[in-house]
């Protein structure tokens, strides 16, 4: 394990190469400025955010440093390390509030969060994140020249929490679980209201509700199929245009039969 620290520690030092450490070895900061500034602008960010890094103790406190800020946080970003350019898009916006780049350095610590955002299967929260900083990014700035892509983005990670919350409430059901699925499909209609697939998702509500009172034994069946007409009834006054309207009428013609059924059943057992 040692030997592989010390050859790697070499291979970085060789990276740098020579003029990379004369460079950081240099007790002038003004030069290590210069260099830095060349490398940014020949995009080797790599070296360029080194040499930022370096020299911050230097310039932290003069005019000087919201120019070096801006470029070491791009220095990051430009590398892909979005995580920690994040952080100092933050530092930025906090540092330089008056700053006229700070508009700019808002929208790109929400991109950066949109860039760290998952696939829908995956965990949400830099997605939820992102969401809210451009929401709050929109507000702030309404008329910013990036408050369309800030909407475009919004709609698109929006998108993202609707398929992952959807295939959650489609796995419910695949495995049988008609109940969960049932109440997973109510929280994917209030959650996202105006969806296009709105309609689908109450249909799914009435489909799981019928599938779970269908399986229920039978002191529970009328008060579950009772819930289906419930639904349905929901589902005729949000969607009467419908596609799934004559789908819904089946289920309601079933469940109201079904309920008839098994009350006329309770009455002979209560009259025998």
């Amino acid at each position: 394990m040692r030997i592989f620290v010390i050859i790697f520690l070499a291979l970085s030092l060789v990276s740098c190469g020579p003029g990379m450490n004369k460079i950081l070895k240099s007790k002038d900061p003004a030069y290590k400025l210069k260099m830095a500034e060349k490398f940014f602008v020949g995009k080797k960010y790599g070296k360029a955010a080194t040499i930022f890094e370096d020299i911050k103790p230097f310039y932290t406190s003069t005019p000087q440093y919201e120019d070096i800020l801006y470029k070491w946080t791009y220095a990051i970003y430009n590398q892909n390390d979005y995580l920690n350019a994040e952080n100092l898009f933050k530092t930025f916006v906090e540092s330089y509030p008056n700053s006229p780049r700070t508009e700019e350095m808002e929208y790109m610590r929400a991109y950066t969060n949109y860039k760290l955002a998952p696939k829908p299967e995956l965990d949400p929260s830099n997605t939820i994140k992102a969401i809210g900083m451009f929401q709050t990014f929109v507000v702030t700035h309404p008329g910013s020249v990036r408050v369309a892509e800030s909407n475009r983005i919004i709609d698109e990670l929006r998108n993202r929490l609707e398929t992952k919350e959807y295939k959650g409430a489609k796995l419910y059901y695949d495995m049988g679980q008609f109940r969960a699925a049932g109440v997973a499909f109510t929280s994917l209609m209030y959650n996202f209201p105006e969806s296009p697939l709105a309609d689908e998702y109450q249909y799914m509500v009435v489909k799981s509700y019928y599938r779970f009172a269908e399986l229920s034994v039978a002191e529970k069946k009328v008060e579950r199929y009772q819930d289906v007409l419930t639904e349905c009834n929901e589902f005729f006054d949000r969607f009467p245009e419908s596609k799934w309207r004559k789908e819904i009428d089946n289920y309601m013609n079933i469940s109201n039969s079904e309920i008839q059924k098994f009350s006329n059943n309770e009455q002979i057992k209560t009259t025998t």
